[in-house]
């Protein structure tokens, strides 16, 4: 048993596979999980039923999983600024500063081959995306 607060064995599995620089996807349930990820990417479905589990609890047990260097986010066309961002940037902390992308932007980051893992998530908030890059271990 793991003393550990990540236990999901496929998600700690396709952590453990991602190296420096490559991506990290947690989606929201709008999200074209298949489409809009790179052939090879690991899709992890944890959307169980609409609002569970949310892009905010995956968030918390990755970051004590990987080290990330950079947080990109799906910028609404009208360029406002989501309520889930509110929360992710409280969880991310000063150091690793929201990056939004426009919304094709994004899609194209995420079809690119350094994505390793979309995670599948019921969280229903429209843009509520996060695109993680795996930094280093120092």
């Amino acid at each position: 048993m793991l003393r550990y607060p990540l236990l999901h064995p496929p998600l700690l599995h396709a952590l453990a596979t991602a190296g420096h620089g490559s991506k990290v996807l947690i989606a929201d349930s709008n999200y074209a999980h298949r489409t809009n990820v790179h052939h090879r990417a690991e899709v992890i479905h944890l959307n169980l039923r609409p609002g569970l589990v949310t892009v905010d609890e995956v968030l918390e047990p990755v970051l004590s999983a990987i080290p990330v260097e950079a947080v990109h986010t799906m910028r609404p066309d009208d360029l406002s600024t989501p309520d889930a961002w509110t929360d992710y940037a409280r969880v991310l902390g000063p150091d690793l500063p929201l990056q939004p992308l426009a919304r094709q932007d994004f899609y194209a980051a995420c079809r690119a081959p350094e994505l390793a893992v979309c995670v599948a998530t019921g969280d229903g908030r429209h843009y509520a995306n996060l695109l993680l890059t795996v930094g280093a271990v120092s």
